[in-house]
């Protein structure tokens, strides 16, 4: 069904998310009506946030709110749906619009697998009503559902959408750019050729894909990396751990910026450890790019500043390669936590290419790395 036919029938006046691939038909159309003007659409930190948004939008005004993510976000929503919503707590309608990656039966990374499978039955066991719109589930049915969605809010109870890989459309293309001009797999290059043979922890999304295929391309092993292929927002968290316990091993983070914001807690952790041989770098296009290219909240956040805050000793940032080489150079150099900021536009190849490994198989050859004493 079209994006603007969903949005007419749930007939919502504020709508808070994290993007998600297949949902971009809804959050495209949603940006192309609202923007992020605030008062109808926020773009959240992550899914518990946005549902703590939703729940003031609705004690604000009455009114019911939609809350829209990927369903690897449940995770975050649970503890404030289960602990805010429910109605033996506030009793808090909200309706939820969830994109189905991993769904039974349809093909999907790895990462997704076991996801997809309990999706629809956590959010039962959160004793929320449920409705899966899929290709050929008609208006009808979806009208049907948000009539019985309707006695559900008013006791004070939620309900969730679920939404199929290719259940939406969009017609209108949406082009999301910045003022950049730094490619990010050629920093993401430069980041790989400056740690050497030191160890790689990398974050969800495009950054892991692109360090796997430039590996390959140079005909080199993948054992000294970390591919963060699910859990998003922690993968400087791994990092730390690794840190802590391989000094004086440098370990290097390849993060995002939508990653960073999703918990950003994180960053306050790892400054006051402050493993001398972590180094924190954080990929910023001001977009959740692989799930679409809708805008982050680090276009008006100083990340910078942000690390320094939280106790970071030394913190740079970088627009250009030749300045990313200087920065990586002295980080290199340094025995001291560093965070580096690099400032990339939006956009990759086409034909990028996904991890040809498995997540187990990854785990797998990145501990013998390190129980081999080569690190």
């Amino acid at each position: 069904m079209r994006a603007e036919d969903l949005l007419r029938i749930m007939n919502a006046d504020f709508y808070t998310g994290v993007p998600d691939s297949l949902l971009s038909p809804l959050c495209n159309c949603l940006m192309k009506k609202y923007g992020e003007d605030g008062e109808h659409h926020v773009i959240g930190a992550n899914e518990g946030n946005c549902t703590a948004i939703a729940a003031g939008y609705h004690l604000a005004t009455g009114k019911v709110p939609v809350v829209y993510m990927q369903n690897s976000g449940e995770g975050n929503m649970i503890n404030p749906a289960a602990s805010l919503l429910h109605p033996q707590v506030y009793g808090i309608p909200v309706l939820f619009v969830i994109g189905w990656r991993g769904e039974p039966g349809t093909y999907d990374e790895h990462q997704h697998v076991f996801q997809g499978r309990v999706t629809e039955k956590l959010l039962r066991d959160m004793e929320m009503d449920v409705h899966v719109i899929r290709k050929d589930t008609k208006e009808e049915e979806v009208k049907a559902a948000m009539d019985r969605f309707g006695h559900v809010f008013a006791k004070g109870q939620q309900a969730a959408f679920i939404v199929c890989k290719g259940a939406l459309s969009y017609e209108e293309k949406m082009i999301y750019q910045n003022s950049y001009r730094m490619v990010r797999e050629d920093a993401v290059g430069h980041i790989a050729e400056a740690a050497g043979e030191d160890l790689v922890v990398a974050t969800t999304g495009k950054i892991s894909r692109e360090l796997f295929e430039i590996r390959e391309g140079q005909g080199a092993g993948h054992s000294r990396d970390f591919l963060t292929v699910g859990a998003m927002g922690h993968s400087s968290s791994i990092a730390l751990g690794i840190a802590l316990q391989r000094r004086p091993a440098k370990v290097w983070c390849i993060d995002g910026d939508g990653a960073i914001l999703m918990h950003m807690g994180a960053m306050a952790v790892i400054g006051k450890a402050a493993p001398d041989n972590l180094v924190h770098i954080a990929v910023n296009n001001e977009a959740h790019e692989t799930v679409g290219g809708l805008p982050t909240a680090t276009g008006t956040t100083d990340l910078c500043l942000v690390a320094k805050a939280c106790g970071y000793p030394y913190v740079a940032s970088a627009d250009t390669l030749e300045g990313l080489d200087e920065e990586l150079d002295k980080a290199k150099k340094r025995k001291e936590l560093c965070f580096i900021e690099v400032k990339c536009a939006i956009g990759s190849r086409g034909d990028l290419g996904r991890p040809t490994t498995t997540a187990y198989e990854n785990k797998k050859k990145f501990m013998e790395f390190l129980r081999d004493g080569k690190r």
